[in-house]
C-alpha cells in the first residue's frame, strides 16, 4: 500500500486552527465520497442521528463541524440517500457547519422550538419518503447504540406510521466510523510515529533512570510529554516490568506482570509500555518493549530478543488473515490455528482503531477470550480500515532459569484493497536501555 504524503502532525501537531480546517474538510470529503456508499451496502435511505448536549450518540462528535465540541440543546442530523448523493440536514436551533438548515417554510425560516424538532422531522420523512429509516440502535456495538431511550420514545410518538419504517443503523454506523480516508490513513502513519518517539525518548537515560524511576514515573512522563506536545491521551499510559525470578502471574490462561508499579526499574528487566493518543479526531493504540542493560552488556539476552521474534512471528501469521470478507473470528481462528501449528503460545486480542481507540469493527479476539467474539467478532472485514493489531506470546528465557517471559505487540495497520500495511515502524528489535555506568 501506498500512503499518501507525510502530514506534518508527525513531527508537531498542527496549530488547533488548521486542525479544525483539516477536520471540516475531510467531514465534507466523507458525506460526499463515503457516506452514498455506505447507506447503500446498509440499505438505509435515511439516517437520523440524534443527541442531547452532553449525552451525545458516540457516532455524532465524527458528524458536526471541529468548532463543535458536544451537541447543542438537542441536535438532530438528517441524512438522506437520494440519486443525487446524500443530503445532510440539521434540526437544530443552530446552525451546523455543512449541514444545510432543515427549516419549515411555514415557520418563516426560523429555527424550531425545541417542542417542535420532532415534528419538523416527520415533516422531512414525509417530504423524502424513505423506505428504511436507520436510528443508531445495536445489541452488539455500543458506538452504534447511541440513541438514548427518551430520544427514541419520542422520535416514535412523533413519527406516527413512519415509525414502522425505523431499522437499525448498526452497519452504517460501524461502515462510517471505521472507513478511513487515504488522507486520514496517512495522518494515522504520522501519529503513529510520533508515539514511537515519545515512548523512545522515555525509554532513554535522559528520562529512565535504572535503581531510580519506577513505573508509574514513566507513565506519567509519557502523559505529560503528550500534553506538552499538545497531544491528547485516550487512556493513561501503562508502564510494567518483568524481572527475572518475579515470575508472572497466570489469571485465566494468560501470563501478567507481577513487579510492582512504584518499584525502581533495575538493570536486567523488561520494560513494556502501551500508550494511545489522540489528535484530528483520530486514535492510535501502540505498545513497545525495551530492555535495561546490565553493566557490561552491549544487548538484550538472547531469550529475550528470541521471544521478540516469536511476536514478530505471530504477527506475520496474523496479519496473513486479514483479508477483506472474512469475520474477525475467522481470522482469529485462522491466525490461532497457524501459531499452533508452528508451536506459539500465544493470544490474539486486536481491534478497530481510529474515531475510537477501541472503535466500531471486527473485533479479532478477546485477552481473556480466545474462542471468538460473539457479535462483534462475526463483523466482516472491509477495506480502508485501520486495526491495533494488539497480541502477546509466551516465551521461556534460558537466561532467566527458564522463567516464562509475556512479551506484549501492538502497531497500527491499515487493510486497503492493496493488503495490510503498518503504521509507523513496526518493532523488530528491543530499545535498549542503559542501566548501569
Amino acid at each position: 500500500m501506498t500512503l499518501v504524503a507525510p502530514d506534518p502532525t508527525r513531527t508537531v501537531p498542527l496549530p488547533l486552527r488548521e486542525q479544525a480546517d483539516v477536520r471540516d474538510r475531510w467531514l465534507t470529503q466523507r458525506l460526499l465520497d463515503l457516506l452514498p456508499g455506505l447507506m447503500d451496502r446498509a440499505g438505509i435511505d435515511l439516517w437520523l442521528v440524534v443527541g442531547r448536549e452532553y449525552n451525545e450518540d458516540p457516532v455524532l462528535a465524527s458528524l458536526l463541524p471541529a468548532t463543535w465540541l458536544s451537541a447543542r440543546r438537542r441536535t438532530i442530523l438528517v441524512l438522506h440517500r437520494s440519486d443525487d448523493g446524500v443530503t445532510p440536514a440539521a434540526v437544530s436551533r443552530y446552525p451546523v457547519g455543512q449541514f444545510l438548515p432543515a427549516w419549515s417554510p411555514e415557520d418563516g425560516g426560523r429555527p424550531p422550538a425545541e417542542e417542535t424538532q420532532w415534528a419538523e422531522v416527520r415533516r422531512i420523512l414525509e417530504q423524502a419518503a424513505p423506505r428504511r429509516i436507520g436510528i443508531d440502535v445495536s445489541a452488539d456495538f455500543a458506538l452504534a447504540d447511541g440513541l438514548s431511550h427518551t430520544e427514541h420514545r419520542q422520535l416514535t410518538e412523533a413519527l406516527g406510521p413512519w415509525a414502522d419504517r425505523l431499522v437499525s443503523a448498526e452497519e452504517l454506523v460501524v461502515g462510517w466510523l471505521e472507513t478511513r480516508l487515504p488522507e486520514e490513513i496517512a495522518v494515522l502513519d504520522g501519529l503513529n510515529h510520533r508515539v514511537r518517539e515519545v515512548i523512545e525518548e522515555a525509554f532513554s537515560p535522559a528520562v529512565l533512570t535504572a535503581g531510580v524511576s519506577t513505573a508509574t514515573d514513566l507513565a506519567w512522563w509519557i502523559r505529560q510529554r503528550l500534553a506538552d506536545l499538545g497531544l491528547d491521551p485516550w487512556f493513561h499510559p501503562v508502564v510494567d516490568v518483568q524481572r527475572a525470578g518475579v515470575a508472572p502471574l497466570r489469571e485465566r490462561g494468560a501470563l501478567l506482570p507481577v513487579v510492582p508499579y512504584d518499584v525502581p526499574v533495575e538493570p536486567g528487566d523488561l520494560v513494556h509500555c502501551d500508550v494511545g493518543l489522540s489528535s484530528l479526531g483520530l486514535k492510535t493504540d501502540n505498545q513497545r518493549n525495551g530492555y535495561v542493560l546490565r553493566r557490561g552488556e552491549t544487548e538484550a539476552p538472547a531469550g529475550l530478543r528470541d521471544a521478540l521474534a516469536v511476536g514478530n512471528r505471530l504477527q506475520d501469521l496474523t496479519t496473513a488473515e486479514l483479508v477483506t470478507g472474512r469475520t474477525g473470528n475467522e481470522v482469529l481462528a485462522a491466525a490461532r490455528c497457524a501459531a499452533a501449528a508452528e508451536g506459539i503460545d500465544g493470544d490474539i486480542y486486536s481491534h478497530p482503531v481510529g474515531v475510537h481507540g477501541h472503535g466500531a469493527g471486527p473485533a479479532i479476539g478477546r485477552w481473556d477470550d480466545q474462542g471468538g467474539v460473539p457479535g462483534a467478532g462475526d463483523r466482516v472485514l472491509h477495506p480502508d480500515t485501520v486495526y491495533a493489531l494488539e497480541l502477546c506470546v509466551r516465551v521461556p528465557v534460558p537466561e532467566w532459569g527458564g522463567q516464562p517471559v509475556r512479551m506484549a505487540l501492538e502497531e497500527g495497520v491499515a487493510l486497503t484493497d492493496d493488503g495490510v500495511a503498518y503504521l509507523g515502524e513496526r518493532q523488530t528489535e528491543l530499545l535498549l536501555i542503559p542501566g548501569a555506568g
